[in-house]
């Protein structure tokens, strides 16, 4: 019996059309990041992380959860570093996995190791994210590893559990089935086969077994406080949990265009757009993240975010500027990219925090009671950042158009629909530097995309073409597109182009006369000194469902705990009035920036400012208090200069500062 109705027959396009996995391949800084990644802990759990290298999935014994979502987050981040780098050995891991687990297919079409009875299809979600990259990325490998053959096995069984309503044993999957959707879509747009009602009528199920984030997305049930004052107090089985889980929340906010994309309801978009601003506004912490400790808070900074919820809201948000074109979705998704993410990890990439506080000058083993709602860890779901980043950096816009979506060093080669073939490779610091240089060369005149980000005050233009035309743009004579933040140039089939950014010192308010501090696409911290004490790592419990352990012998020898303190006063408030922006005069040398780039005093770039350590400004459950009030401040000495930093390069920090006169104006201009 179908639940679809037989309209539309075609899902709606993409404002700007994702190019497929392997594309876009990393350059610069970001070249050097995602080596790291593939160097560290991220390219390393299939050997020794025993989620991955023992899990169930592929005859072991170890998972953290119940869900058994273990292998399945590890293959949606794996894939696209992988295949971002090129990188043999990771390749070959994800395929030693997915050639195990297809070879295990059941023979009623379920892929995973549950048994009848035990199965709840949310884990798959993320299985089938990771199969979608391995087809667009390797598609005569992965086609005659019938990836399309077992997805499609999947989703008929997946269509029949959820007439019979057994699809699920929690509620997770009912509130991210939009990431299922969206294989689904795929499938339907690029594989559709002899499926394509099923797969119209499958995801129409999906929708109506999941909760609504419409409906959630309103101003009647929305929930706009800070959820540690709304009584009764959320725990998690409360019915509007589901919803304010960090995660989930950060996931949701891309329900409204997903949606849309099959059901044709424009009013889903406002959705969306509902959500994000929202989400970030009312929970939202100045990296570009959403804060919740597993649930979410308020915007009090001394509350702290997952590293799980920034590379979910990084996801959302690149979708949703495919999807919709809004450029708020872009500026957003860089935020979080370049903030949210980078302070999560130490250098090497061979360490993370669980959770980041804005206002965290140390990170240690806290005694006494949890100041937080709820922690806990597993290192599988990061790797989906900066991969699923760099993919989603370059799109195609209309048949013959490529679009710099989200700014950064990357090199992409693509057939656009048109047929014109381009290779195009942009080099630049930026963020840390904002003057992108771009060469390409292609088989036809084409039409190039560069973002605006809403930040920039004033833009520059210069193309070269190698046939001796050179053509100068400026805001007069070159207007962006006021939704998508686009500016379009028309260039022949070879040549450069030079693309500069300006823009000056900004502070956004925090609440009770506390500020964060920007410049560009950085969020700037007060630096507040460094010690790094590392000790050996100790080897814990692998999951919650097994006894399995991380053995010693298998801990490598870069893998640490770190116990970070504080060398310089954190109490500091500062005068607004006095920051001023500092730069190295090679922060646009593509070659003078360091690796790696987010250590401590690395990036090219700091704010300095007038400040000074305040009275009664103490901790509050072991972590910094909020401020005292504008009139309750006061000096505790004299007046000094104070440096603030790059945020994703401070592990310890203060990023909400609070304000005061202190006397004196600097230029804010850089």
């Amino acid at each position: 019996m179908s639940v679809y109705s037989p309209a539309p027959f075609t899902v709606n396009p993409f404002v700007f059309e994702p190019l497929p996995l392997g594309s876009i391949k990393p350059l610069g800084w970001l070249g050097d990041q995602m080596h790291l990644m593939s160097n560290g802990l991220a390219g390393h759990e299939h050997d020794l992380y025993p989620i991955v290298s023992d899990s169930v999935w592929i005859g072991g014994h170890s998972e953290y959860s119940g869900l058994n979502e273990g292998i399945p987050y590890w293959l949606n981040g794996l894939v696209p570093l992988a295949y971002g780098l090129d990188d043999d050995r990771l390749k070959n891991q994800t395929w030693q996995v997915v050639d195990y687990i297809l070879s295990h297919q059941q023979s009623d079409g379920w892929l995973g190791p549950e048994a009848p009875g035990q199965r709840d299809i949310w884990g798959r979600f993320p299985l089938c994210l990771g199969l979608k990259q391995l087809v667009e990325a390797d598609p005569g490998r992965s086609l005659d590893s019938n990836i399309l053959s077992a997805l499609y096995k999947f989703i008929t069984l997946m269509q029949q559990m959820l007439i019979q309503n057994v699809g699920y044993r929690e509620f997770w999957g009912r509130v991210r089935y939009p990431d299922m959707i969206i294989v689904l879509q795929w499938l339907y747009e690029k594989h559709p086969g002899n499926h394509t009602h099923n797969l119209l009528d499958t995801m129409s199920l999906l929708n109506q077994h999941g909760l609504s984030w419409p409906q959630y997305y309103s101003q009647a049930n929305y929930i706009f406080k800070d959820l540690d004052l709304v009584q009764p107090p959320i725990t998690g089985g409360s019915p509007t949990f589901p919803y304010v889980h960090a995660v989930n929340a950060a996931q949701g906010m891309k329900s409204g265009a997903v949606l849309y994309r099959f059901n044709n309801d424009a009013s889903l978009l406002q959705s969306s757009r509902n959500g994000v601003n929202w989400t970030l506004t009312f929970h939202g912490d100045p990296a570009g993240s959403v804060v919740g400790d597993e649930r979410e808070s308020g915007l009090a900074p001394n509350r702290g975010s997952e590293l799980c919820t920034a590379v979910e809201t990084m996801y959302s948000l690149s979708y949703l500027y495919h999807a919709m074109g809004d450029k708020v979705f872009a500026d957003r998704c860089e935020r979080a990219a370049f903030n949210a993410l980078p302070v999560s990890f130490t250098d090497d990439l061979w360490a993370h925090q669980y959770l980041v506080v804005p206002n965290q000058p140390f990170s240690y083993s806290l005694d006494g009671p949890n100041p937080f709602w709820n922690t806990g860890d597993q290192s599988i779901l990061y790797g989906m950042g900066l991969p699923k980043f760099l993919s989603a950096s370059f799109a195609q816009a209309g048949p013959n158009g490529l679009a710099h979506v989200l700014l950064s060093p990357a090199r992409v080669a693509t057939t656009l629909l048109s047929g014109t073939h381009i290779d195009l490779a942009c080099n630049t610091t930026y963020p840390f530097g904002n003057t992108m240089h771009y060469t390409f060369s292609a088989s036809a005149p084409f039409r190039l995309y560069l973002r605006l980000p809403s930040w920039a005050t004033y833009y520059e233009i210069v193309a070269a073409s190698y046939r001796g035309v050179s053509v100068k743009y400026i805001p007069s004579n070159l207007t962006p597109d006021p939704h998508t933040g686009m500016l379009y140039l028309d260039l022949l089939d070879s040549g450069t182009v030079e693309y500069k950014l300006r823009t000056g010192i900004r502070t956004e308010d925090r609440g009770n006369d506390t500020i964060s501090v920007y410049y560009g696409a950085l969020l700037y911290a007060l630096d507040v000194g460094f010690a790094d004490n590392t000790t050996e790592a100790v080897s814990g419990a692998a999951n919650a469902s097994s006894d399995a352990s991380l053995a010693s012998s298998k801990i490598p020898t870069q893998a640490h705990d770190h116990i970070i303190t504080n060398t310089k006063p954190w109490n500091i408030a500062i005068d607004p009035s006095t920051l001023k922006y500092h730069t190295s005069s090679n922060s646009d040398d593509v070659d003078a920036l360091p690796n790696p780039i987010w250590a401590y005093e690395a990036p090219p770039n700091w704010i300095t400012a007038q400040g000074c350590e305040i009275a009664d400004w103490g901790f509050e459950e072991q972590l910094p208090a909020i401020p005292p009030r504008r009139g309750e401040r006061m000096c505790t000495g004299e007046v000094r200069e104070v440096v603030l930093r790059p945020y994703g390069s401070l592990k310890v920090h203060m990023a909400v500062l609070p304000v005061m006169e202190l006397g004196g104006r600097e230029e804010r201009m850089g």
